[in-house]
């Protein structure tokens, strides 16, 4: 792969980083409604991922910086 597509694919997963931070807000806030307890565990469930797409996103760019 080219130092280009680790650049793109540093992108996508700083995205995704926050993406996963909203999409834990609106499960959290949307999905009460048969079971609170449910909804609040899969939010932040969710809310955990943004940790791993950042550090992704991180080696990625240092891997394409490396590279050039």
């Amino acid at each position: 792969m080219s130092p280009t597509n680790f650049k793109g694919l540093s992108t996508v997963c700083f995205i995704a980083g926050f993406l996963s931070i909203l999409a834990s807000i609106a499960i959290w806030m949307y999905f009460k409604h048969p079971d609170p307890a449910h909804a609040e565990r899969f939010g932040i469930f969710v809310g955990l991922w943004a940790p791993t797409f950042f550090v992704l996103s991180n080696r990625f760019d240092r891997y394409a910086l490396s590279k050039a």
